[in-house]
């Protein structure tokens, strides 16, 4: 049987979601996150690097997310329901499923270790100084480069339903995740679009069974 690695509070969440959607028997193995909020020693057992998501299917062990959901719509994607097969569909695919982890996530995870930093116990004296750089590496650094993406995918999602075009993909299941977090640590006010997306995400029934077994 397939086996999802899933620590708390993690991206093993959207694997979850996917085998939902494909009605794939699985079993969901959850880890703790330790008092430090990392992921506990026995992940490390299962993957060396100890991270999560991990996939384990027989004898393959599978880490990435975007790896997994490549695995999981070959082996289990027989009617190509999930992943466009030609044209620009296919180049779209690609692009999104890339773009979530290569683009987007690397500067929501800075702007929430940064957050972290102030949240520190320090000396009175320095709390000013450290707020007062953080800041700027956020607004200088974080925010110049995440609003041109929010905009990118609010201009996109202004033009298609999912992001491979007129069928949800696996780049749904990268993305949405994605956005998920970008509406925790970023103002989505103005764009109006990601947030109908991301309810209409919400809506689906397997995305709500794998927010229940990943809680």
């Amino acid at each position: 049987m397939i086996q999802v690695h899933h620590l708390e509070s993690s991206r093993s969440y959207r694997i979850i979601w996917l085998l939902e959607e494909l009605g794939v028997e699985y079993e969901v193995i959850t880890y703790r996150r330790d008092p430090s909020y990392a992921a506990p020693a026995a992940l490390k057992q299962i993957h060396p690097l100890g991270k999560a998501p991990v996939l384990t299917d027989g004898n393959l062990t599978i880490a990435e997310s975007g790896a997994i959901i490549e695995y999981l719509l070959d082996r289990y994607d027989s009617e190509h329901v999930w992943r466009p097969q030609t044209g620009q569909a296919l180049l779209d695919y690609r692009y999104w499923l890339h773009f979530a982890e290569g683009s987007l996530m690397p500067l929501l995870v800075m702007r929430l270790v940064l957050g972290k930093v102030k949240e520190k116990p320090m000396p009175f004296f320095v709390r000013p100084i450290a707020r007062k750089l953080v800041n700027g590496i956020d607004q200088l650094f974080i925010q110049a480069r995440l609003t041109p993406q929010l905009n990118l995918i609010e201009s996109w999602l202004a033009r298609h339903p999912w992001f491979a075009g007129e069928s949800i993909s696996g780049a749904d299941i990268q993305m949405e995740l994605a956005l998920q977090l970008a509406a925790r640590r970023a103002d989505l006010s103005g764009y109006p679009c990601i947030q109908a997306y991301l309810a209409k995400t919400a809506a689906r029934p397997a995305h709500q069974l794998a927010q229940q077994k990943a809680a």
